[in-house]
């Protein structure tokens, strides 16, 4: 029994630890400041309706809920630093989890997404 408990306790540690260790969470400022760097790609993971009533300048749209997102990311550059937000942060956490798995190593997730881009005031580009 004592056995069993430890193996669960390990499993259950190794789990939790798989979580969003995937990408470096950035605050609305930092993340605005990760945008700006030379070479860095802004990826919006919302739908094309949420890209088309505002986005982050420069920002590529692939809805982490289409069909083709796992597709869509294998034609992207892994080499690349890819700064990744949705509207709240629950999406882009799944986005930069499934291109962490794909082998994309350099990801930057925007804590908050959209929400807490607008409450600090950074603006959005409309189509």
């Amino acid at each position: 029994m004592k056995k069993l408990i430890v193996v669960l306790f390990a499993s259950t540690l190794a789990l939790a630890s798989c979580g969003s260790s995937s990408a470096t969470n950035l605050g609305a400022s930092d993340f605005q400041a990760k945008t700006q760097e030379a070479g860095v790609v802004v990826l919006d993971v919302r739908t094309a309706g949420e890209f088309a009533m505002g986005h982050i300048e420069n920002a590529i749209n692939i809805n982490v809920e289409g069909m083709t997102f796992n597709s869509d990311i294998a034609q992207l550059d892994k080499t690349k630093t890819y700064a990744v937000y949705c509207h709240s942060g629950r999406r882009s956490g799944i986005a930069v989890d499934a291109m962490a798995e794909a082998g994309f190593t350099s990801l930057f997730n925007l804590e908050g997404g959209v929400e807490a881009w607008q409450s600090a005031g950074l603006s959005m580009v409309t189509q």
